[in-house]
């Protein structure tokens, strides 16, 4: 039964080869210092920093720039970040890159005029902003995050080897957000294919919960179907509009909170996999694919039948004279062969996972009951040893 909830996403997009053309017209409702924030350049290679200055430019604003925003956006950048946003009294925060830009300058957004240490405050205590937020703008770069359309900003602590995500409330959601499929062409193919699994990741973790006649379980087949079929392309013809539109479409609908609603989630395989990343720093999607296939096979007998519908509806699996665990097994090995044949990484050895880190990686999951197995921590080394 779908139970009670509320859903608002007030993030306005603005999609397709055109977008970027809106940009000026949102500028009019902010005020006159904006936040540039970018990471290592590729920008500026690719053409999109020089049309985003001019669009700046051309409506009057200071621009306060705040490059080198990392992959995983770490604590000591992100108080730099709030610094330089305080001490310019910035009026917006425009993102120009990949989730983890956005994910930065949402963590910058509510951490600028707080006090408090913001890597304790918000991803040790969870806290919500208590004072002022700046506002959030994004042009998308890189399709994966779905960081364009949430409240989620991850950031990494290599004093302590966490990374940590904090879910902010619609407040924090960017404003707007302008997403052109063209701006992806120019990812180098590595990150490409991990962003095609991180969103992959993020609907397989609101769909493997709950065992009732969803809505959102039907919208999760038919985005996860779209998804394996135009990555497909992609990976052959990283320039195929129709195959990259597509894929930017699908991140943005599966992290954008609607999926989520009469669900309870899971969220196990980004908790293991950020504490990967906060040992190892690897990219994100990677650290996802790397163990998905050892916890799902791990998982699958606690919500068969749900592991048994994933293998018909998304994988096309023909049931008929196959026990119910067969065609489960059938749906996750049809995954398995997608992911290798797109090029993902398939094991945490690569990641530069050694055996001596397993323990502190599991001490470092954070343990949620929303999926099918409450994990213990010695389930958790299980599952990083089958991941090697």
């Amino acid at each position: 039964m779908l139970g009670n909830f509320t859903y608002c996403n007030p993030t306005r997009l603005y999609f397709g080869e055109n977008a970027l053309d809106s940009l000026g017209t949102e500028l009019t409702q902010y005020g006159n210092t904006v936040q540039l924030i970018y990471g290592g350049g590729s920008i500026k290679k690719n053409g999109i920093y020089d049309a985003v200055i001019k669009i700046l430019r051309d409506s009057g604003k200071t621009i306060v720039e705040d490059a080198g925003v990392m992959p995983n956006p770490t604590a000591e950048k992100l108080r730099n970040g709030a610094a330089l946003a305080r001490n310019n009294n910035v009026d917006l925060l425009l993102a120009v890159g990949g989730g983890s830009c956005v994910d930065y300058a949402k963590a910058v957004s509510v951490s600028a005029w707080d006090s408090d240490a913001p890597w304790e405050k918000f991803f040790v205590r969870m806290e919500s902003p208590t004072e002022k937020i700046i506002p959030v703008g994004c042009v998308l770069t890189m399709a994966g995050t779905g960081s364009e359309m949430n409240g989620g900003s991850v950031i990494t602590n290599h004093a302590t080897k966490q990374k940590i995500g904090h879910v902010f409330g619609p407040a924090v959601f960017p404003k707007f957000s302008i997403l052109n499929p063209k701006f992806t062409y120019s990812l180098p193919r590595y990150q490409m294919i991990a962003g095609f699994f991180d969103i992959m990741s993020h609907i397989l973790e609101q769909y493997f919960s709950g065992t009732d006649d969803n809505t959102s379980d039907y919208l999760m087949e038919g985005l996860l179907k779209s998804l394996i079929h135009s990555a497909r392309i992609a990976v052959k013809n990283p320039e195929d509009y129709e195959a990259r539109s597509n894929i930017m479409w699908i991140a943005t609908w599966a992290l954008n909170t609607l999926v989520a609603k009469g669900k309870s989630t899971d969220w196990m395989v980004h908790m293991i996999g950020q504490s990967i990343g906060g040992y190892t720093d690897a990219t994100h999607g990677m650290t996802l694919s790397a163990i998905s296939m050892a916890y799902y096979r791990f998982i699958m007998p606690y919500g068969l039948p749900k592991f048994t519908r994933y293998a018909i509806n998304v994988w096309g699996v023909n049931p008929d004279g196959k026990t119910d665990e067969a065609i489960a097994q059938e749906g996750l090995s049809a995954m398995e062969t997608w992911m290798r044949d797109i090029g993902l990484v398939m094991n945490i050895t690569e990641l530069g996972v050694k055996p001596d880190m397993l323990d502190g990686i599991a001490d470092g999951s954070f343990i949620l009951d929303g999926g099918y197995k409450v994990l213990s921590h010695d389930e958790i080394v299980s599952i990083l040893r089958q991941s090697m």
